[in-house]
């Protein structure tokens, strides 16, 4: 069976991370029904563990000031000032996180379930011609990143900080051919 013309392969297959965005906040309309799309991913015992913050202008503020100050502390003050730029000039931001669990294997199932609903999400967004990057770096661990979103380090993990818009660029992309990477047993 030919499977390269089938349209949800053509969305997965053309879908990228993306940096630079254009000016232009997505609509609120569509960040709303990617995640509609994203609460309807598979999860083990229908626990829907996760959480989607859409961050406001007050709140990004305030994360770009924690970035950048991680970001002094760990490659000066340039890499600081560039970061910031950077943060600034990206339209829009969510956050998505998962409920922790005391059971480690039913944090792990919750886990890989906001992670099918994040690609989820991004599909949805691309759909719409809206491209993300899924950052999960320093600032995403930072207990203050926790206190901007209201969420308990306790009881919720940040699964991604994600940047929004719609593109400059859409990077070209290879990947290994499936023979590669299959085993098919008896």
């Amino acid at each position: 069976m030919n499977t390269s013309r089938r349209p949800g392969l053509e969305l997965i297959r053309g879908r990228r991370t993306v940096s630079l965005f254009k000016r232009g906040k997505p609509p609120r309309e569509l960040m709303l029904a990617a995640v509609e799309a994203a609460r309807w991913a598979p999860n083990h015992h229908l626990t829907e563990p996760w959480r989607f913050y859409i961050l406001g202008r007050e709140t990004v503020r305030a994360m770009t000031s924690i970035a950048e100050e991680i970001t002094r502390a760990k490659r000066g003050a340039e890499a600081a000032g560039r970061r910031r730029e950077l943060m600034e000039s990206v339209p829009a931001w969510m956050a998505v996180t998962c409920r922790r669990s005391e059971d480690a294997f039913r944090e792990r199932e919750d886990y890989a379930a906001c992670c099918c609903a994040v690609q989820n999400l991004m599909l949805c967004l691309w759909e719409g011609g809206v491209a993300c990057k899924w950052s999960t770096g320093a600032l995403t661990r930072d207990a203050r990143f926790y206190g901007l979103l209201g969420a308990d380090v306790a009881e919720q993990m940040v699964v991604g900080l994600f940047s929004m818009g719609y593109p400059q660029v859409v990077p070209q992309q290879k990947r290994r051919p499936a023979e590669e990477i299959l085993t098919e047993l008896d």
